[in-house]
Formats: C-alpha cells, sequence, structure tokens
C-alpha cells in the first residue's frame, strides 16, 4: 500500500515540478513543510539533533537562504544520517571537508537506493531550494518505505456544540426594545405611515420596567440549609486563589524583611559560631607553621641563592656576547651568500664562454663559405677565358680587314 502511494507521489512530483514552479512560486515551502513532517515522523530531533548537537530545523529551514555554508553543513549532515538509516555505510561530514566529494558520495548513495538524480550536482552546493528539499524527501520516503510506515485515513474530530445559555435581565429594559414590542402587539394596517406610537403605551412599559426593578431590589430569602452552605464551600475552595500584591515601596514590609533576616541570622549564628571559632584556630595554627617553614627555608638556602643569582648574572652575559657573536655571524653569512651568489653568475658565464669555444658551427661554416668562393672563383676565371678569347678573335677579324683593305690599295 505505501509502495504504491510512494510511487503515485513521486511520478505525480516529478511531472508536475516545472509546471508548478512556473506556476506556484511558493511550491518549495509546501515540499519543506511536507519535509518537516515527514522528519517529524523519523523522531530526527532526539536522534539528530540532540545525539549531533545542531541546531533546530524549522518548516521553511531550506526553503530561503539564510547562511549557505551553514545550511549545506546541516543538509550533508542531514543526508548522512539518512543514509545511514537506509541501510547504507558512510562517515560523518565534517565542516571543512570538500563539498565536491561530499555531493559526490550522497548521490551516488541516492542512486544506490534507486533515487533519480536528473539535476547538476552544484545545485546542492547552495544547501537552500528545491533540489535539496526533493533529494531529502526522497531518502525520507525510502527509510519510512523501509521502516514499512503506512498513512491512515485522518480523523475528524466530533464536534460538540456548547451552546452557552444567555440569560436576560428583564430588569434592563432598553426603550428600543419597548418599541418592538409595542410595534409587534399593534395590528398591521396597509399603510405604514398610519401607524404611530402612543405616549400612553410608552409610559405604561417604563411604569412596568421600573415596578420590576424595585421588585428586584428587595431582599431575597432562599431555603439552603448551612451544610449546603458548607459542602459547596469545600468544593470551591481549592480552585479560588487569593493573590496578595506586594509593594516595594511601603516600609513596614522591608522592616518585618529586616527583623525575619536578623532572628534567621543570630539562629544560624549560634549554631556556626563554635565551629568558626575551630576555623580560626585552625588557620591562625597552619599559618605560623608556613611562617615558620618559610624562615627555616630561607636561612637554609640563602647560600644557594647567592649562588643561583651569581649563575644569572653569568648566564646574562654570556648571552649578550652571545647575541653579540650571533650579529657577527649573521652579517659573515649574509657577505657569504652575495659571494656565492656571485660565483655562481662567474660559473655561468664560464659555462657559456666554454660551450661557445667548444662549437664547431663557425669552422665548419667558414669551410662552407670558402668552397662556396672557390666556386666563385672557378666560375670567374672561366668567364674571364671566354671573355679573352671573343677578344682575340675580335682584333683577328680587324687585322684581317685591315689587311685586306691594303692589298686592295697597292693592287689598285
Amino acid at each position: 500500500m505505501y509502495q504504491s502511494e510512494l510511487e503515485i507521489m513521486t511520478k505525480t512530483n516529478s511531472a508536475n515540478d516545472e509546471e508548478g514552479d512556473q506556476q506556484n512560486p511558493f511550491i518549495q515551502f509546501i515540499q519543506m513543510e511536507e519535509l518537516y513532517d515527514k522528519l517529524k515522523l523519523i523522531n530526527h530531533e532526539n536522534d539528530f539533533i540532540r545525539q549531533y548537537k545542531m541546531r533546530p530545523i524549522n518548516r521553511h529551514y531550506f526553503a530561503l537562504q539564510t547562511n549557505s555554508g551553514e545550511q549545506f553543513f546541516m543538509f550533508c549532515s542531514l543526508c548522512a544520517w539518512l543514509i545511514r538509516k537506509c541501510g547504507l555505510v558512510m562517515e560523518v561530514p565534517q565542516e571543512y571537508d570538500d563539498p565536491n566529494s561530499t555531493v559526490a558520495s550522497i548521490l551516488s548513495a541516492a542512486r544506490n537506493l534507486g533515487i533519480s538524480v536528473d539535476f547538476p550536482p552544484n545545485k546542492l552546493k547552495q544547501g537552500f531550494g528545491k533540489f535539496v528539499v526533493s533529494l531529502l524527501s526522497n531518502f525520507c520516503d525510502k527509510l519510512l518505505q523501509n521502516s514499512e510506515f503506512l498513512y491512515h485515513k485522518p480523523i475528524a474530530p466530533v464536534e460538540v456544540n456548547n451552546e452557552e445559555l444567555v440569560v436576560e435581565d428583564d430588569s434592563e429594559l432598553l426603550l428600543e426594545k419597548i418599541e418592538e414590542e409595542m410595534a409587534a402587539e399593534e395590528p398591521e394596517t396597509e399603510d405604514d405611515e398610519d401607524v404611530f406610537l402612543h405616549v400612553d403605551d410608552l409610559n405604561k412599559k417604563i411604569f412596568n420596567c421600573r415596578l420590576f426593578k424595585t421588585k428586584t431590589r428587595e431582599v431575597l430569602r432562599t431555603n439552603i440549609t448551612n451544610e449546603e452552605w458548607q459542602l459547596e464551600m469545600e468544593r470551591v475552595l481549592p480552585s479560588l486563589k487569593l493573590t496578595i500584591k506586594t509593594d516595594n515601596k511601603d516600609w513596614r514590609g522591608h522592616i518585618e524583611q529586616i527583623k525575619q533576616y536578623k532572628t534567621t541570622i543570630s539562629d544560624s549564628m549560634k549554631s556556626i559560631k563554635h565551629e568558626l571559632d575551630k576555623l580560626t584556630n585552625n588557620i591562625s595554627e597552619t599559618m605560623e607553621k608556613i611562617t615558620s617553614r618559610e624562615k627555616f627555608l630561607n636561612t637554609n638556602l640563602d647560600s644557594l641563592l647567592i649562588e643561583y643569582r651569581s649563575v644569572q648574572e653569568q648566564f646574562c652575559k654570556v648571552n649578550a656576547r652571545y647575541r653579540e657573536l650571533n650579529g657577527g655571524v649573521i652579517e659573515k653569512q649574509q657577505k657569504l651568500t652575495k659571494v656565492t651568489e656571485e660565483l655562481e653568475s662567474l660559473k655561468q658565464e664560464m659555462e657559456e664562454r666554454s660551450t661557445i669555444m667548444s662549437d664547431g658551427t663557425p669552422l665548419i661554416n667558414i669551410k662552407k663559405a670558402f668552397v662556396s668562393l672557390k666556386e666563385d672563383v672557378a666560375n670567374m676565371n672561366v668567364q674571364i677565358g671566354v671573355l679573352q678569347h671573343d677578344i682575340l678573335h675580335s682584333k683577328l677579324k680587324e687585322k684581317l680587314i685591315i689587311q685586306q683593305k691594303l692589298h686592295s690599295q697597292v693592287y689598285a
């Protein structure tokens, strides 16, 4: 029965969460009140709050943000308690634990119990809100389900009509009642304007009222006996309480109190005086013993005290000397640190230079440049030879041309 009701409740809650949040902004307050009632059923006040010395939870604790750190710690502690109640193992969280690990352990325990956690874990780190309330409510439902708790139908209380009997006093008649009675006694007519209040009738009513008052003022005689009165007094006497308010400014009351205090002090002094005398004698004897013992110790320990003082003076001197030397040592340590820093910088420079000297890349580059220069020189020599050949060939042509011209001129 409970399992079916729980499934119906969880389905309706999961289906109507989003619609309820949009339509009713106070839905989380209602859920928190339901959670509070479930915690009451689990008896969390005795088993959780008093055992772990926690602050009590109100009906809107996790619905509003008051102190996020305190609320998160209370949420983690309550979840751990409920998980242990459900039969799983979980350590008691501490205030300075990692929140991510605690939330992860809580969610893993919820999954093991079959509770759906389809929301981001960061929502639980706030320590308040609908996700916190829903998760705690699911843990409570699981615990009630394991304990086989059954919800019964509410029994409405029977209403008892205790109508008080109102006793009307006819001696206190008002003019309005008289007018109403007179209007009721008069016959109804078709036209209301013809109905008038007669002065004679009013005077009769007032006269009858006065006669009734005079009759009630007379002495009434009863038929009750003294024994019946006595029994009634004995029955009513325990319920009667007579309270007399004392005035602090009344000097007579102060005098009576002073007299009472004086008598109580005198009576108590008679019994205590002998004991006080014994106590004073014992205290005086012990004081005398203490003074004599002090004198004896002072006489026997004078030499040791003198030695102690001299040793203490020597210790002060040695301590001052130590401080002076320690100051010099500190200065030398500072110099040493400076020298070591300079030495380390020089070592780094030497290492850099040694790496530069041992590096053969510049020589390789020179060799490569020398080879390229040789190639360039060979190419230039070839180009020079070709140019010289061209020049020689051109000169020979000119020479042949000149010889032909001279030969032609001679034959001509």
